[in-house]
């Protein structure tokens, strides 16, 4: 039988009640909506967290339009669809589209959704710059086609363009693992994502988890030191 786990390391992926929801259970003795955790009381917390969303400014606007969104249109609008229902409640009117060379036909008929729609777009591609890999300290041998000018992947100058060109909100489409985390920290407009990228599951990388239990069992086992 194997040791308990520490209480102050269960966190809500350990939780089968989910009362937060609904309140319609209990909550376990380990949940984050109750317990504090190290120096940080949780209902200080949870009231300066509501305290942004009710308080008038730019996290008030997005929280809900977000929320309307999802109460009006569940299940029956697309994601593109919910962007743009987001973007315009929030008076977003020029969208920037941080996109991946692998997915240009993607974002060019995003450009036309989003100009039928009303919805002004700015693309800048992933390999803007076309710096050579090698250039930052990437090894020659680490290049998916070796013996050739490779670029870098650039979302730090993709979130700066779009930055230059005012962009309201900007939409992720397809960039790396990595890449995308780089590009949401240097981009000034808020960020969502229209594709996560997944080259082996079409961009489903949701797949993998419901198949972990077979086709994807490797995700299941201990990595090897």
């Amino acid at each position: 039988m194997g040791n308990p786990k520490n209480p102050e390391r269960l966190s809500c992926a350990d939780c089968h009640q989910l009362n937060c929801y609904r309140r319609d259970k209990q909550f376990p003795s380990f949940c984050l909506s109750i317990t504090s955790r190290g120096d940080t009381d949780i209902n200080t917390e949870i009231a300066k967290a509501k305290a942004s969303y009710t308080e008038e400014g730019p996290d008030r606007r997005m929280a809900l339009a977000a929320a309307e969104i999802e109460g009006i249109y569940y299940g029956k609008l697309t994601r593109a669809e919910e962007i743009i229902a987001f973007a315009k409640r929030i008076g977003a009117r020029k969208i920037g589209i941080a996109t991946c060379i692998g997915l240009m036909e993607e974002t060019r008929i995003f450009t036309q959704i989003l100009k039928t729609k009303g919805l002004e777009s700015y693309s800048v591609i992933c390999k803007v710059g076309s710096l050579d890999k090698t250039e930052i300290g990437v090894l020659p041998e680490h290049k998916v086609q070796q013996g050739c000018h490779e670029a870098l992947c650039n979302p730090i100058l993709q979130a700066r363009l779009l930055n230059q060109a005012g962009t309201d909100l900007n939409v992720i489409v397809g960039l790396c693992v990595g890449h995308d985390s780089l590009f949401i920290k240097y981009s000034d407009a808020p960020v969502t994502t229209l594709i996560t990228k997944d080259r082996v599951l079409g961009h489903n990388p949701a797949a993998a988890l419901y198949t972990s239990g077979f086709y994807y069992k490797r995700l299941l086992l201990e990595d090897k030191e």
